[in-house]
């Protein structure tokens, strides 16, 4: 049975990159099982979806592009939602600046209530 599930990365995956990879393979396989799934990267989540942050897990994990890989999936297959303020704060990057890993027209810029809308509208909610 197909559930709507809401995953948020808040957490700086620079101090803990192993949650962080978690959460990516989570989100990843939650849409390959044909899962709803919207996914909200707000604060130092954010890294994410810089590309030489990403290139680097990709490198430090030795796995080929399995970050990579699993933000493809996810960016193929999930909403995203982004925080514009958290863009600007943590990466110095403006909504439409294409810097990001993912195309600009492919996120729903949004903030806190974005992310309120997405936890009430879901069955299932895990953050990283």
């Amino acid at each position: 049975m197909s559930q709507r599930i809401f995953i948020k990365f808040v957490s700086d995956p620079k101090v803990d990159p192993f949650k962080a990879i978690v959460g990516l393979a989570c989100a990843a396989r939650a849409v390959e099982d044909g899962h709803e799934v919207s996914v909200f990267f707000a604060a130092s989540g954010v890294r994410l979806l810089e590309p030489s942050y990403v290139k680097q897990l990709d490198e430090d994990f030795g796995e080929g592009n399995m970050v990579t890989s699993f933000i493809e999936s996810i960016g193929a297959g999930a909403d995203l939602h982004c925080s514009f303020g958290s863009v600007g704060a943590v990466l110095g990057h403006k909504e439409g600046d294409g810097a990001l890993i993912v195309p600009d027209d492919a996120i729903a810029w949004s903030g806190p209530p974005g992310v309120i809308s997405l936890a009430v509208q879901s069955d299932v909610q895990l953050v990283y």
